[in-house]
């Protein structure tokens, strides 16, 4: 059980708890697929969860290392960008035909390549174990948080203002915007 505690580990405890961040994004894009929204958003939040705890883990016992910051990546990928835009498209897009499908459809692309470039940027930027004052740009995180918000309200707005706060919060996880990190 030391490889739980060796920082060069590929299974140390921080590295575990991601995974266990990126199985709940596995499990809750199947779930959104079988049209269980109430169990994907359970998922996802425990996902959250997870990445909260495995960063914070990594920091008090030293098990930060490359492999576990592109594997938080990944995790923050499926759990944040692919998942959030997966209930955005089954729960407000499935509905659409025509030009407005493929209109959704390449907001959807363009949320998905703005969340892959910004989680990329912020590999090329950041070094192992060490934590930011601020982040430039809205942090994936944060910006499926706007989302499960805009899903959350899409009855109310429409499909048509759905779309445009996807692009809007799309822009914002690659803009110079100064978010505190928590």
């Amino acid at each position: 059980m030391q490889f739980l505690w060796r920082s060069t580990s590929h299974f140390n405890l921080a590295n575990l708890i991601t995974m266990a961040n990126i199985t709940c994004g596995l499990l809750a894009t199947y779930s959104i697929t079988q049209n269980h929204f109430v169990i994907a958003a359970a998922l996802a939040w425990a996902g959250g969860a997870f990445d909260i705890f495995d960063g914070k883990v990594a920091r008090k016992y030293n098990l930060s290392n490359e492999f576990g910051v592109q594997l938080d990546s990944f995790a923050d990928f499926l759990s944040f960008v692919l998942v959030p835009t997966f209930f955005i498209f089954q729960g407000v897009y499935s509905q659409l035909s025509g030009v407005l499908l493929i209109v959704a459809s390449m907001i959807s692309i363009y949320y998905v390549i703005s969340g892959l470039r910004r989680l990329i940027q912020f590999n090329i930027n950041t070094d192992a174990g060490e934590v930011a004052k601020f982040f430039t740009g809205v942090p994936t995180p944060l910006g499926a948080i706007f989302l499960w918000i805009v899903w959350l309200g899409s009855a109310y707005i429409g499909v048509y203002a759905v779309m445009i706060l996807m692009v809007v919060i799309g822009a914002l996880l690659n803009s110079k915007v100064k978010i505190p990190h928590l």
